[in-house]
Formats: structure tokens, C-alpha cells, sequence
């Protein structure tokens, strides 16, 4: 049985930071506390649900909130800009009296509200679950719909891994509509050049999947699509399902995907893994484990305190080692992008309230693997970041020597702050501060895009 832990009038992803901003707002020359590092030269971008019409508080589910993208622009130790824009679906499109924007579509959403990533030059807010890629410009305004100019054949996922060695994406998308998922790589040229589709038991929710150099591993997990939901409208089926089990895939890269190897794991859900590696004949899969999903609240991401866990997958044996890294409540863990799919030593996330899965305590936490140590940054009483992005101080700067960029909440003044943090003292006073004209609302998913020169 299911039942729903929000009241209809107190749905929590529509009050205090969750609540969406209504304007769409250009600043110039922000203020800085602090000093920008030299030598950084991009957009800090970051997207999350912003509904540009209430929704009802009784349905509303915090993963289905139009898109909302947010950026600040740094060059020669200042902030240029900061920019929010509405990514227009044909929804935000009719709501705001425009033509909606050209483009391919696939599914019946068009919107992108998890992730921001750039790929050849171009920026692409992306989401899963059957939508096509949303182009957006340099100053985050809508340029169309993408379907990698023709390459990508239904839709793309809110989670690609970029192989730091070829350059290239790879991705595990997944539609209701279609009996598998597809394993896609795309081309440095942003075009895809593999469609590869991977039996699954059901229609699962998978939001990521990890990547080492000799594979790709997806994740099989007991929240799925559930038919009933959808037919009675409910714009999020998916929800936890006891029945269905949980494993890994794991596929060495250019097979095709009937050789896809299944290990069976406790059941549990995983959003998010940290990265992985190979190491002899053993896949590592650092990832932030959830007890449950969906099961109680089937509002938002609340059915149990997710943590760091290391599942070693023993390729010679078939078996699956389990192991806790850390207790403490996490999300959104990052490394360093130029070291996913190789081993890794240092891991960042945002910490949380205890069992309260989305209520951030306001800390941005760095995990020393080698050491098996944990520091923190805290923020302050009525503070709350984001997930913390994680910058190197230049291209071939050691692992963990950089700055990890997070926007933060101040509950007090109701405003948000774009926190640039010294990795390597991740417990000292920011290097930075910029000041934003608004608050940018709790949301998913961002990256830093470099300048291309």
C-alpha cells in the first residue's frame, strides 16, 4: 500500500527555497566578496524545476516543474553576468504568448529541467525519460529542440558520462513506450554514433549509469513505470515496485548488448553514483545508495536517510561485495570530470538532514577515499547549498587542487550566492563570493563550461 507523506496545501516542493521565481532576470557586474581565482573563464550553469503556472499541491511532483536555467558568466577575476531563463517547452512557450521554439520532439513532454552540459561549443539542457535534448545559447535563451541533428532516434537521458580520455558521452536512456533501454555514445562532433538497446526485466527509472574504461554498467532497480498512475493522469509513474528486484549490468564497451552481465544487489535505488573504475578483473561502483524510493511519498525523493556506498563487482566469480563508505546523509556526489571511469580518490557532495532526504543541512562535504576521512564545509545557520561543482585550478592540476562552485541559499535574506570554495581547504572561508539579485531555487544539476578559445 502507498500512501502520501504531503498534505495537499503544504506540498513542500512549492514552499520556502523549493518555490519557483516568476521573473526572468539579467544582472551586470554582481558584486564580489572575496577574489575570483585568476584563470577562470566560463558560465557557472545550473537548471531545476520552476513551474511557470501553480500547480495543483496535491499532485505536484518536484521532478516534473518546467525548466529553469541559471548562469553566471566569469572572465578576468569578475562576474560578468547572471542570467535565468525558462526553457521553452511548448508548454512555457504558450504560458508566456511566444511561438514555440523548432525542433524534433520525442514523447509527449518537451521540457529539460535536470541537467546542463555543454558538448562542442553547444549548451544542452537535457532530462530523461523519452525528451529530446533542449539547445540553449551562450546567454541561456531557447534555440530548439535537438535531436543531435538527426542521430539521436527517441530520447536522451539527464545523466551522460564523458569519457575525459576519448571525449566522447555515453548514456543510458530509457521511454516507457520502448521494451529496453538504449546505451547511446555521442561523438565529439555532438552527434551520436552508437544506439545500442539492453534488455531489462520491466520499464525501470534509470537516472544515471556509471562508466570505466572497459565498460558501461546500468542499473536495474525496483522503481518502475506503473500503467494504473498513468492512466488516472499522474505526470511522474513511476514508484517503487517490491517485485521487481535489483542488479547491475555490466557491458564491456564497444559489445553488442546481449552480452551485458547481470549481478543481483539488495534491493535499493541509486540517483546517483559517485564514478567507477576497473581494478583487475572487479568493476568499483562508488554510488549514494537510498534505502527505498517513491514508496511513501510519491511527491519527491523522502523514503530514507541515502549514503556513500562501494559495490565491487567481481567479474571472475559473479558476485557483488557490498560495503557503506560513509553514514553520512548525502546527495548529488561529483568528482573530478577528468577522472570519471579511472580510479579517484576524492569525492564532494551536499549533506543532509538525517531520513529527510531533501532537506539540506548546509554543508558541502569532501570524502578522502584513501584516507576513509570526511570534511566539511559549513555555511552557516539558514544557509543551504546546492550541489558543489568541482573546478581543477588548471588542465593538468593534480586531483582535488581546484575550486568546488555551489550556489547557496540564505534563508534570511531570501537571496542566493554563487560560493567558490578551495578544494584542498574545504573547511576555510570561501576565496569567493558572488552576490546574486535573487534566490536560485533548490534544483538538480549543473557544470562549469569553460570558455572556448
Amino acid at each position: 500500500m502507498t500512501t502520501t507523506a504531503t498534505e495537499p496545501r503544504t506540498n513542500r516542493y512549492l514552499t520556502g527555497n523549493f518555490a519557483p521565481v516568476r521573473d526572468e532576470v539579467t544582472a551586470f557586474d554582481l558584486p564580489v566578496t572575496g577574489s575570483i581565482p585568476d584563470g577562470l573563464d566560463g558560465r557557472y550553469l545550473r537548471i531545476g524545476p520552476n513551474p511557470i503556472e501553480p500547480p495543483d499541491p496535491a499532485t505536484y511532483h518536484w521532478f516534473t516543474g518546467d525548466g529553469m536555467a541559471h548562469g553566471v558568466r566569469i572572465r578576468d577575476g569578475k562576474a560578468e553576468w547572471y542570467r535565468n531563463r525558462f526553457v521553452r517547452s511548448t508548454r512555457v512557450s504558450e504560458a508566456l504568448g511566444e511561438e514555440p521554439r523548432p525542433g524534433s520532439r520525442n514523447g509527449p513532454f518537451d521540457g529539460a529541467n535536470t541537467n546542463i552540459v555543454g558538448v562542442d561549443g553547444r549548451t544542452f539542457a537535457i532530462v530523461e525519460a523519452g525528451s529530446h535534448p533542449v539547445e540553449l545559447d551562450d546567454e541561456l535563451e531557447t534555440v530548439a529542440h535537438s535531436d543531435f541533428d538527426g542521430t539521436l532516434p527517441h530520447g536522451f537521458t539527464a545523466h551522460p558520462k564523458l569519457d575525459p580520455i576519448t571525449g566522447e558521452l555515453h548514456a543510458a536512456a530509457y521511454f516507457w513506450e520502448l521494451p529496453h533501454i538504449e546505451y547511446i555514445v555521442v561523438g565529439t562532433d555532438a552527434q551520436v554514433r552508437r544506439v545500442e538497446p539492453i534488455a531489462v526485466k520491466g520499464s525501470p527509472m534509470m537516472h544515471d549509469m556509471s562508466l570505466t574504461q572497459g565498460h558501461a554498467v546500468f542499473y536495474d532497480l525496483p522503481v518502475t513505470f506503473d500503467l494504473d498512475a498513468a492512466m488516472n493522469g499522474t505526470r511522474f509513474p513511476y514508484a517503487w515496485n517490491d517485485d521487481y528486484g535489483a542488479r547491475i549490468g555490466v557491458l564491456p564497451r564497444e559489445r553488442p548488448g546481449e552480452e551485458t552481465r547481470w549481478f543481483e544487489i539488495e534491493p535499493c535505488y541509486v540517483f546517483h553514483p559517485l564514478n567507477a573504475y576497473d581494478e583487475g578483473d572487479t568493476v568499483v561502483l562508488d554510488v549514494v545508495r537510498h534505502p527505498r524510493m517513491f514508496d511513501r511519498d510519491r511527491l519527491g525523493p523522502n523514503d530514507g536517510s541515502p549514503s556513500l556506498w562501494r559495490w565491487t563487482v567481481d567479474l571472475a566469480s559473479g558476485s557483488v561485495r557490498e560495503a557503506q563508505l560513509s553514514d553520512v546523509a548525502e546527495e548529488f556526489p561529483r568528482v573530478d570530470e577528468r577522472i570519471v571511469s579511472l580510479p579517484h580518490r576524492y569525492g564532494y557532495g551536499v549533506s543532509l538532514f538525517g531520513d529527510r532526504e531533501i532537506e539540506f543541512d548546509g554543508r558541502v562535504v569532501k570524502h578522502d577515499l584513501q584516507s576513509g576521512t570526511t570534511e566539511a564545509h559549513e555555511f552557516g545557520a539558514g544557509r543551504a547549498p546546492g550541489e558543489a561543482v568541482f573546478v581543477p585550478a588548471s588542465p593538468d592540476a593534480a586531483e582535488d587542487d581546484g575550486w568546488l562552485m555551489t550556489f547557496v541559499h540564505d534563508a534570511a535574506s531570501d537571496r542566493s550566492s554563487l560560493e567558490i570554495l578551495a578544494a584542498q581547504d574545504i573547511t576555510g572561508d570561501p576565496v569567493a563570493t558572488v552576490h546574486l539579485p535573487q534566490r536560485v531555487p533548490f534544483g538538480f544539476h549543473g557544470n562549469w563550461v569553460p570558455t572556448q578559445h
